[in-house]
């Protein structure tokens, strides 16, 4: 079954859908949009890293991705403004990586393919990656989920019951890494932010609870992943941004369709 590409592809897309669901709720719900994106930009120089140092991309761009969320955390509150501080650090991240790219002489490398994805091209191993990131990704904010969740609501709330916001911050970072770190390769560095935030938002006007609203957002990355791939083969369109696109596509489709059932109670 992992011989066709295209079987490949398509459980690539859905790991990273069930790794992107839980964490994108948080982004959305922590309005953390930006701080996904910001990870994500610097995610390329730990590409170009890899590369020049022969050891895996995943790992690179893990390092990397982990070291830029820290430092967002380690400088937040200390005279600049949140956008401003993920502004500068991001797109300097990105600026960095590309330079550094173009030093690799040596190395033939499709910068393409790290900006907006390859998923036809994931391998078996590629594949493990994915899935044992998304595995951790999920088991790890399972765990931390109601104090996540009680940091979210309230800070002075989570202090009264023994949780420390910043201890939750840094769970969140932890699993942003690898996030970003295993969906480098389906969707790339540029769209990365995409994964999170559109199933996530598309996600609650069908949901009550917290937990639906991740559970349908896995839904909603999942199918898209799958229906992407399908329009990509059938239109020879990108895969990543084919994926992005159905996405986007169910976020405007339920947010008319909740609007209208507003209007109409």
């Amino acid at each position: 079954m992992l011989d066709d590409f295209m079987m490949r592809a398509t459980l690539a897309g859905i790991g990273v859908a069930f790794a992107a669901a839980p964490l994108g709720c948080f982004v959305v719900w922590r309005r953390m949009a930006y701080f996904g994106d910001a990870t994500a930009h610097a995610a390329i120089l730990g590409v170009a890293l890899s590369l020049a140092l022969s050891i895996s991309v995943f790992a690179g761009a893990l390092v990397i991705a982990l070291v830029m969320a820290l430092t967002v955390n380690l400088l937040t509150g200390r005279g600049y403004a949140m956008d401003t501080l993920l502004g500068v650090l991001a797109h300097s991240a990105l600026a960095f990586g590309l330079v550094a790219v173009s030093f690799l002489s040596g190395v033939r490398i499709d910068l393409m393919a790290y900006l907006f994805g390859d998923i036809l091209a994931v391998s078996r191993t590629d594949l493990m990656v994915i899935w044992g990131g998304a595995g951790l990704v999920v088991a790890l904010i399972g765990w931390r989920w109601s104090d996540l969740l009680t940091a979210t609501l309230n800070e002075d709330l989570a202090y009264a019951s023994g949780i420390n916001p910043k201890r939750e911050q840094l769970v969140l970072t932890l699993a942003l890494a690898i996030t970003v770190a295993v969906a480098i390769k389906v969707v790339g560095v540029l769209l990365i932010a995409a994964m999170l935030i559109i199933p996530a938002a598309a996600a609650r006007p069908l949901s009550r609870t917290p937990e639906s609203m991740a559970m349908v957002a896995a839904a909603i990355g999942s199918i898209s992943a799958v229906v992407g791939l399908r329009v990509a083969y059938i239109l020879n369109t990108p895969a990543g941004p084919s994926i992005v696109c159905v996405a986007a596509l169910f976020f405007a489709a339920l947010s008319i369709a909740g609007s209208l059932r507003t209007s109409a109670q």
